[in-house]
């Protein structure tokens, strides 16, 4: 059963597929949107989900960045299924699986930002997206989580949408729709990412 989260709201993932009778071994986080009828900014809205394997704050390799041009961590923890250059058509437009068992032990949270590709060129930001969304579902493809962002008035062009924390064993999501100033090198430099 999905729980619908609004923000800030922590949800025990581990806890949540067991009570759907399953063992939480794959997580795939879906992230979708869509261009407001409105816009015309001359120019497909791409956007690009990425994640980071964090180690206390800092990403815990480079190779733990996992986005369009990295699209697996070295061990296969993290992948990113592809990357979605228009977000057109209903559903899901970029999925991140986090296979749980794979997982370093020195990553304790992994974050996932959604970026606006080039968008100072294009003159784009969040504020001219609809119906985005975070989800997350199990290797049953049940849907365990979904939160749906607001970004309304958003100015920004870099959104970290969710956290995965690791927790005594288990697996807590943590809905946001934070936006991120400096754009994506500073949410790289953030974390500890070289670009």
């Amino acid at each position: 059963m999905t729980t619908s989260l609004v923000k800030g709201q922590k949800v025990d993932l581990t806890k949540a597929s067991a009570d759907s009778g399953n063992t939480l071994k794959k997580l795939s986080v879906a992230l979708g949107w869509s261009e407001k009828p409105t816009q015309t900014s001359g120019f497909d809205y791409d956007l690009d989900a990425s994640a980071f394997g964090l180690s206390s704050g800092k990403v815990f390799s480079q190779k733990h960045f996992v986005f369009f041009n990295n699209l697996a961590s070295p061990e296969g923890a993290i992948t990113h299924t592809g990357d979605n250059l228009t977000g057109a058509g209903e559903g899901d437009d970029e999925t991140i699986v986090v296979d749980l068992d794979k997982v370093p032990d020195g990553i304790d949270k992994i974050v996932f930002a959604v970026t606006i590709y080039d968008a100072e060129n294009r003159k784009q930001n969040f504020g001219q997206v609809e119906n985005a969304f975070i989800r997350a579902y199990d290797d049953n493809s049940t849907e365990l989580v979904k939160y749906e962002l607001d970004m309304e008035a958003a100015l920004e062009t870099v959104v970290v949408f969710g956290e995965l924390v690791k927790r005594d064993g288990s697996w807590i999501f943590s809905a946001n729709s934070a936006g991120f100033p400096g754009g994506f090198a500073g949410l790289c430099k953030q974390y500890g990412v070289d670009v």
